[in-house]
């Protein structure tokens, strides 16, 4: 049977991985809602207008939603589909974007809710991330004690 923490893991890497697919495709495509798509058009207009120095870099605000939604997309995509390490690198450019997206909402003076889903799924990145690396350490600590203890009990065995 899985552990607690397998479950939770794969929880959130699914529902994560799910929201951030859907969250990028929104910003790429009018197809899921037009309403939504128009709503993302405005807002990235916005933050590249308080963002002066993306434009001298090129970057316009089509081409930083783009960006934007397709490291959501293909991020979400591999939280979601692909087993290992993947998932935490996509967790960790994923939490990137929400801090740059929080920013963003911070810089054009939103309202906390216009960007409080940033707020809470950037807490839920960080949640699975720290629960994830949390289980990488365990092995090292108990080897680490394994050893502690073989080395005591030899020196037991050479003061008798």
């Amino acid at each position: 049977m899985a552990s607690p923490r397998t479950i939770t893991i794969v929880a959130l890497s699914f529902a994560l991985g799910l929201f951030f697919v859907f969250m990028g495709t929104i910003k790429l495509t009018p197809r899921l809602s037009k309403d939504a798509y128009s709503e993302m058009k405005r807002a990235y207009k916005s933050y590249a207008k308080a963002l002066p120095g993306l434009k001298k870099m090129g970057i316009s605000s089509v081409l930083l939603r783009k960006i934007i939604g397709t490291l959501e997309v293909g991020c979400g995509v591999v939280l979601t589909l692909v087993p290992g390490k993947p998932k935490d690198v996509a967790n960790f450019l994923l939490l990137l974007v929400m801090l740059a997206v929080l920013f963003f909402h911070q810089l054009v003076g939103d309202p906390l809710k216009r960007y409080a889903h940033a707020l809470v799924f950037g807490i839920l990145l960080t949640c699975r991330l720290l629960i994830a690396r949390q289980g990488d350490d365990r092995p090292e600590r108990e080897e680490s004690r394994e050893q502690q203890v073989n080395a005591e009990e030899k020196n037991k065995v050479k003061v008798s």
